[in-house]
């Protein structure tokens, strides 16, 4: 159909995600959203058009395990919470999460869309300091989100430590009193910044997630 297309790259360095399906070894096709749910909620395959022995091989194999350890990262139990490295990785990733849902919100969300037509081009850097960094580039009001930082951001939203991140993302402390205490600096284009909050506020309803206050 005409729904969304991406293709998974894995090698031994990681996994990088690329737009299309160019250059894939194996292909599975969703005839609905709710297709494609069940392969996130029970492994259920697509229709596979494209090395379908490969296709099964990996459901059973590297995409269970990657599945399990995303659910143990971002819907993450109390307890596995306690211990300091597994508290980081998991606020982490999903920093990374919501700055790519931003992006897929910007480009395909009817109301993210409005706030995607008011926003200018450049780029955007999000992150928290001195421990990961993401790009949200805007050109001709659609967004794309890259894993580093930009090198002339057109504006900066940056939190000062995990901490920080972990209490916006959960909903338990509020970004208008941290702007002022100066723990989340803010620089450059603010109304890029204005909108992808805008947009930040979609995230929740989708993620499941209480979202920045």
């Amino acid at each position: 159909g005409n729904g969304p297309v991406c293709t998974f790259h894995f090698t031994k360095s990681g996994c990088r995600l690329e737009e299309g399906d160019s250059n894939s070894t194996c292909k599975m096709r969703f005839s609905s959203p709710e297709k494609f749910n069940a392969l996130i909620d029970s492994a259920k395959p697509g229709l596979p058009v494209k090395n379908p022995v490969q296709v099964i091989s990996f459901l059973t194999g590297p995409f269970t395990r990657l599945a399990d350890r995303l659910t143990a990262l971002l819907r993450p139990t109390e307890a596995a919470m306690a211990d300091r490295t597994f508290f980081e990785e998991s606020t982490i990733l999903t920093m990374y999460t919501v700055a790519g849902a931003v992006s897929a919100l910007a480009n395909t969300d009817p109301i993210s869309r409005v706030s995607a037509s008011n926003t200018v081009d450049g780029e955007v850097y999000v992150g928290i300091r001195n421990v990961a960094a993401a790009t949200i580039a805007v050109k001709n009001h659609q967004f794309r989100t890259i894993r580093r930082a930009p090198k002339n951001p057109r504006a900066v939203m940056e939190f000062a430590d995990v901490d920080l991140a972990h209490g916006l993302f959960a909903g338990t402390v509020s970004a208008v009193g941290e702007v002022c205490r100066g723990t989340i600096r803010l620089s450059g284009m603010i109304s890029m910044i204005d909108n992808i909050n805008r947009i930040l506020d979609r995230v929740s309803v989708y993620l499941g997630g209480e979202g920045v206050k």
